[in-house]
């Protein structure tokens, strides 16, 4: 699992209440929710990160 970093962020009164209050219509916290727009923003600005690829098997089977 990747790692998450911490970070602050201020907003005014009435945002935070709309979007608690979005959040609770989608069954998520504040966090999550502000998780799911941020990725939702990458994704269609065409800068969603890159996943890492697993390196493919090795021909022999082996293990190392």
């Amino acid at each position: 699992m990747a790692s998450k970093k911490n970070f602050v962020l201020r907003i005014d009164d009435s945002t935070y209440e709309a979007l608690e209050k979005w959040a609770a219509d989608e069954f998520r916290s504040v966090n999550g929710q502000l998780e799911w727009i941020i990725a939702r923003a990458l994704k269609e600005a065409g800068r969603t990160p890159k996943e890492r690829q697993a390196p493919p098997p090795k021909k022999d089977g082996g293990m190392n």
